[in-house]
């Protein structure tokens, strides 16, 4: 199937040329025989000067059709960086049997036209220099547009990969925090079980209403901290059920404050989830938790109680965030562990107005 006229596609590269063809056409079939004297004595005044006029731009026409077709059949065979040699001698060859038989035999029609007894053989000469000149120079410039397409095809492409990796990166760090929050969760109900039936059929119910927001918030990227509070509030209550007032969460912050900002979902959950994984709570040893905003940062802060017994950890809590956060906001977490405290340090995306 031949390809249409405007759009030539190379791989995935589209070029309309008809502008510029629409324009070098008859600009080269006109001003190369004025150049070169091909019109004489022929002025505006003369019909053969009008009759020369459409006859050189169908010269230059086919000129420009022919080496066009070649070009674009030459690309699809050699490009300029596996056989660069190879595709310079195709395109010069290209020319010479191209445009030199055309321009010879076009201007002998044209001396034999206006009655001339001899050919003028320099005149032929010089026109066919000329006209493969200029034929080098209109390739030079396809072969740059088509170079400039490529680099911007190349970078779109890589840009492409580059996001479609970082959302499958992405969606598999989501994905984690299902087991990550279930098994955690699964823990406490085993706890619960085992020590207040009547608790663990309350802890039940919540759980539900918990995981309904982690499912409802997978496909989103970012979530308004008012948002995330609300879910923290409901996680906190499964917390209470088995710590009762062992464990505190506070916020160090007015009403509005959380309005303003958006952080990816379920983090905030995360930081406070990885400190009771992590910590002794118990009536003797109450854990109270700090939630502190400043400087675009949420700050999550507990005293150090390191559990005794250390229990089976994934690895996943943590890390997996600071992926999270490198992905949608490009920048990380921060953590920072002294010898009595440990603080986990949230960058937040403030609400644009």
């Amino acid at each position: 199937m031949p390809e249409p006229e405007n759009n030539i596609a190379h791989g995935e590269i589209q070029l309309n040329d008809k502008t510029m063809r629409l324009i070098g056409v008859p600009f080269f079939g006109i001003a190369i025989p004025h150049v070169t004297g091909l019109f004489g004595s022929l002025g505006f005044q003369d019909l053969l000067y009008w009759c020369g006029c459409i006859y050189f731009i169908a010269l230059a026409t086919l000129i420009w059709q022919g080496n066009r077709y070649l070009l674009f059949r030459t690309r699809k065979r050699f490009t300029w960086f596996d056989k660069p040699i190879e595709k310079l001698i195709l395109l010069f060859m290209n020319n010479i049997f191209i445009t030199s038989p055309l321009t010879i035999a076009w201007l002998c029609l044209w001396y034999r036209w206006l009655g001339f007894d001899v050919i003028k053989w320099d005149n032929i000469l010089v026109v066919t220099l000329v006209n493969v000149i200029c034929v080098l120079f209109v390739t030079h410039v396809y072969e740059t547009v088509f170079m400039v397409k490529e680099q911007q095809g190349e970078q779109l492409k890589n840009a492409q990969l580059s996001k479609a990796k970082a959302e499958a990166e992405l969606e598999a760090l989501k994905n984690q925090i299902d087991p990550h929050f279930m098994f955690n969760s699964l823990n406490s109900l085993s706890y619960l079980i085992s020590t207040d039936s009547s608790k663990a059929i309350l802890f039940t119910e919540n759980l539900a209403h918990v995981y309904r927001y982690i499912l409802s918030q997978k496909d989103q990227s970012l979530v308004l901290l008012e948002d995330e509070f609300d879910f923290m509030d409901k996680y906190a209550q499964l917390l209470r059920l088995r710590f009762g007032n062992a464990l505190e969460i506070r916020r160090h912050f007015n009403g509005t404050t959380e309005k303003e900002f958006l952080i990816p979902p379920i983090s905030a959950f995360v930081a406070v989830e990885n400190a009771v994984k992590h910590n002794e709570i118990s009536e003797y040893t109450p854990l109270q938790i700090d939630l502190y905003i400043d400087a675009l940062k949420l700050i999550v802060y507990n005293k150090l109680q390191s559990k005794r017994s250390i229990q089976h950890s994934s690895h996943i809590g943590l890390k997996n965030l600071d992926e999270r956060f490198k992905i949608i906001t490009g920048k990380g977490i921060e953590v920072v562990k002294e010898k009595e405290s440990f603080q986990v340090i949230l960058p937040l995306t403030p609400i644009s107005t």
